[in-house]
């Protein structure tokens, strides 16, 4: 009992200021609502707080650990939706279909957007690592202690993604293996129903009143995203001093550079000239996703958010929102998988005198795209598609370790264009399919939709 008292004067005496603070704006944030500020422009609002926060403890060496607590909170209240939010809409989305030639239509135009635009990411990181040349004049050494992250074989990406032991994959947080386990289920539940649909009635009943139930609890949740956003963005503001982005700063610049473009040309690109639809209107409405992302770090942490802007800002419907979201948080890597790979090869063969030829970037790219599919079910998806994509070039893996100083700032910016890919592609797929309620679209109130109410 005297060390528990001791540990929380302790915490008290260092760490009272960032806990002030987090009172301080918390309450602020909690007026703004009072005050029927929009959901989105709070959000924006905690994320400025936050970096001049971050900035201020970083200046004034300020423990962080008060602040960051917050943060974690949040962060873990979120992920605790994964699995049954991933599991029960994924199982919903299917079995409401009566039968599997839409499933089969609509995979494929998804899969064709993700490979699709993550080759794209691919092209634009590497034309912009070439115009910008972010290993010229670098001089680092490599850790003492860095150790490469070993490349899954093939057999074992396979064995990785089929589902053994659902139960205990929904334990492990293994989200790939208990989606395919949701496909499988759903896909009985359609056959048995077109023959004796009473024999599977009360499991559809149990399904919609599950996802209701979720999206209820989705609701709680997210009320709290810009308190966790302030938070989560000032901790990391303020872990990241001026010697870290001078350093490597040609590398974070390289790489928002290339994200931008992708994130400008080709999502505001494909919504313009496929969906029809004006690209600033479209950016207004994800912006809770985007910064969502931006500050969890977390495709998976994001998808209770993405989920709601998707159906009730884009309009979408949410059978298919409901299958292309969860997916899209497993398997479209179009920063992870496209544009980091990119920047690093090129940064490493600059650092260590290395050329590469016209045939090395055509194989970049198309290794690229391979493994953004192949790591689906590997924990850091970016470090295992950069060691892919390296060694098939046959470049030294220590530049993945040079860099790594300032890998948490890029994959900011990486999770924020990972989970903007799945929303353009939601949009996209909704778009051809009839399934997008353009009218509703156009003439709701962007900043208000996601309102959240007390239902």
């Amino acid at each position: 009992m005297k060390n528990i008292d001791n540990n929380l004067l302790s915490a008290i005496q260092t760490n009272w200021y960032g806990f002030v603070v987090s009172i301080v704006v918390f309450g602020i944030l909690f007026l703004l609502a009072r005050k029927r500020v929009g959901f989105g422009t709070r959000v924006i609002i905690g994320l400025l707080i936050g970096l001049v926060v971050g900035i201020v403890f970083q200046k004034l060496e300020f423990e962080t650990k008060a602040i960051s607590t917050f943060g974690s909170i949040y962060v873990s209240l979120i992920r605790m939706l994964v699995i049954p939010l991933v599991f029960v809409l994924v199982l919903n989305s299917i079995a409401s279909l009566t039968n599997l030639e839409y499933l089969r239509k609509v995979g494929i135009k998804t899969f064709a957007w993700f490979l699709g635009t993550t080759g794209i990411a691919s092209i634009i990181g590497l034309t912009v690592a070439l115009l910008f040349n972010p290993g010229q004049g670098i001089q680092q050494e490599v850790p003492a202690d860095f150790t490469a992250r070993e490349i899954p074989t093939f057999s074992q990406v396979i064995l990785d993604l089929v589902p053994s032991n659902p139960v205990n994959e929904a334990a492990t947080g293994k989200v790939v293996p208990l989606l395919i386990f949701a496909v499988f289920l759903a896909v009985a539940i359609i056959k048995i129903g077109s023959k004796k649909p009473e024999a599977v009635k009360p499991v559809r009943d149990l399904i919609e009143s599950l996802t209701l139930i979720l999206h209820q609890v989705v609701k709680f949740i997210i009320r709290l995203t810009p308190y966790g956003v302030f938070a989560l963005i000032a901790a990391i503001t303020a872990r990241y001093g001026w010697e870290t982005l001078q350093e490597l700063g040609s590398v974070i610049i390289t790489s928002y550079v290339a994200m931008i473009i992708h994130f400008v040309l080709i999502f505001g690109g494909l919504v313009f000239f496929v969906a029809k639809v004006n690209p600033i209107k479209f950016f207004r409405k994800i912006y809770p996703t985007i910064a969502v992302a931006f500050t969890t770090r977390s495709s998976y942490a994001t998808l209770p958010v993405n989920l709601e802007v998707i159906t009730k800002r884009l309009h979408v419907s949410p059978r298919i929102a409901s299958f292309i979201a969860p997916l899209g948080a497993s398997v479209n890597f179009n920063a992870c998988g496209g544009i980091w790979p990119a920047i690093v090869a090129v940064f490493t063969a600059q650092v260590f005198g290395i050329n590469l030829t016209v045939t090395d970037y055509i194989v970049l790219v198309l290794v690229s795209i391979i493994s953004s599919i192949g790591v689906a079910g590997v924990p850091g998806p970016a470090v295992i598609s950069t060691t892919v994509v390296l060694t098939a070039l046959g470049l030294p893996l220590e530049g993945i370790a040079i860099v790594a100083g300032v890998e948490a700032l890029i994959d900011m910016g990486r999770t924020a264009v990972n989970a903007t890919g799945t929303t353009v592609t939601a949009l996209l797929v909704a778009n051809s399919e009839g399934e997008f309620d353009r009218e509703a679209f156009n003439s709701d109130n962007e900043d208000d939709e996601i309102a959240l109410g007390t239902a």
